[in-house]
């Protein structure tokens, strides 16, 4: 059961070539583009406005980009940023930024700089008009943000590329990480030093603590619609399959491995040893330890390790495969992207992204809320993340991921949210309320099917 991790300050030197069709696109070879916009001058004041979904969660998230914007306001006095959190009442406020920024759009008063999921990126070019960073500023400029003391992982700094143009610099992401209650593992009888390398381990352990323990065995969450699809693409994947092929053009979420991994999750529910709960209330119940082991983001790890605190034993594994079929872990998060028309406001805009995706930035994300820094170097630096890393063992897992990190894919055209959504609807009536595995996802598939655009 035992896995070995590479070593926490592994090296990504090899760069992914992806595709422009939601994946990133390859970057132009034109160096010599200059910024269409000028330079601030000292004493011009400028005002922006920052939507972050980072806002709509209270504790470290909130707590960490406050700080981070009041820091920005020290090193530039003449840009007053105000930071906002998306409009609606969704548990999870990723959820309402895309409806929230049409609206604001409609009015005429769409924020200046928006923190948007990677899933978005078709609709964020084309619906949205992002503007893309290599005209708006130049793209030596990009590269050199991008490059820096600590360069950005090649996986990492492509994922916001659309059609030879960089349209956002990626912020803040995760990939599937197993986080374990040691202790109810002990209670359980279970080796919590030997984690479940595997479903079908995953299984047996939290049948064990469900049924020894009283508390819940596991909660994957990966499998509602208020988690998006991130998750549950990079189940599906690692079980071989897609939930829409390589070309964006048709749907396969009802073939024979999603099948299989929505049918997995339904057994864990349906013999006791996984809660019917909605997202929020899974990791929240995990933070009070009363759930044996959650697949999770990382973003929430620093709730975990609040909630641990001098209670229970808190500890991280990987992703679990399918047999000996490899993991391929899918990363969650966002970019940061320019959606203002004004060019003070677009430079203004442009300063605030180089610093929140600035070492300085990112040593404070990173030791508050737990996401990885996208400067990987910062982990092998005792004046960066060095012995911030040392001491928190919960990262090897999301650090070793990071090697066979394949892209959250975004569904295509104007309809994707619907698409994804009747996906994810499927998924959870399947899992959490009994329905047949294979009848449920063809007919959701058959409707997403009409909402695929016209190749």
């Amino acid at each position: 059961m035992k896995r070995t991790l590479p070593v926490l300050g592994v090296v990504f030197t090899t760069a992914v070539a992806l595709s422009g069709c939601g994946l990133g696109g390859t970057v132009s070879s034109d160096t010599t583009s200059t910024a269409q916009i000028p330079e601030l001058t000292p004493d011009q004041q400028v005002s922006i406005t920052f939507e972050s979904y980072n806002y709509g969660i209270a504790g470290a998230w909130t707590d960490t980009f406050n700080g981070l914007i009041a820091d920005f306001g020290k090193k530039h006095p003449n840009i007053k940023v105000t930071a906002q959190k998306p409009q609606g009442n969704s548990p999870n406020p990723a959820t309402d930024t895309i409806s929230s920024i049409q609206n604001q759009m409609v009015a005429g008063t769409p924020p200046d700089v928006a923190q948007l999921g990677f899933s978005d990126l078709d609709f964020t070019v084309n619906q949205l008009q992002a503007k893309p960073l290599d005209t708006l500023v130049g793209k030596q400029e990009v590269d050199r943000n991008f490059d820096g003391r600590h360069a950005y992982a090649p996986r990492a700094r492509v994922l916001d590329d659309w059609n030879g143009h960089t349209y956002g610099v990626p912020f803040v992401f995760s990939t599937p990480v197993l986080y374990l209650n040691a202790s109810l593992f002990t209670e359980a009888g279970l080796d919590p030093a030997d984690p479940p390398a595997t479903w079908a381990e995953v299984a047996t352990a939290s049948k064990q603590i469900a049924d020894r323990t009283g508390k819940g065995g596991v909660y994957i969450d990966c499998l509602t619609k208020t988690a998006k699809d991130w998750c549950f693409q990079s189940m599906v994947r690692s079980n071989g399959g897609r939930v829409i092929s390589a070309d964006r053009r048709t749907l396969s979420y009802a073939d024979a491995p999603a099948v299989e991994v929505v049918t997995m999750a339904q057994n864990l529910v349906n013999t006791g040893s996984m809660p019917k709960l909605n997202q929020k209330q899974g990791y929240e119940a995990f933070g009070r330890g009363e759930v044996g082991m959650i697949l999770e983001t990382s973003a929430i790890q620093g709730t975990f390790v609040a909630g641990a605190k001098d209670k229970w034993d808190l500890r991280s594994a990987p992703m679990p495969s399918f047999g000996d079929k490899p993991t391929v872990p899918t990363n969650s998060g966002a970019g940061l992207h320019i959606l203002s028309n004004d060019p003070a406001k677009q430079r203004a805009s442009w300063e605030l992204i180089k610093f929140l995706t600035s070492e300085e930035s990112y040593i404070k994300i990173s030791q508050n809320i737990g996401y990885l820094p996208l400067r990987t170097g910062l982990l092998e630096q005792p004046d960066g993340l060095k012995n911030w890393a040392d001491k928190n063992p919960l990262l090897k897992p999301n650090v070793a991921q990071l090697g066979n990190m394949e892209p959250w894919v975004s569904m295509p055209g104007n309809s994707y949210l619907q698409m994804r959504d009747g996906m994810m609807d499927a998924v959870e009536a399947v899992v959490f309320q009994g329905k047949d595995p294979q009848s449920t996802l063809s007919a959701a598939q058959a409707e997403g099917a009409k909402l695929v655009p016209a190749a």
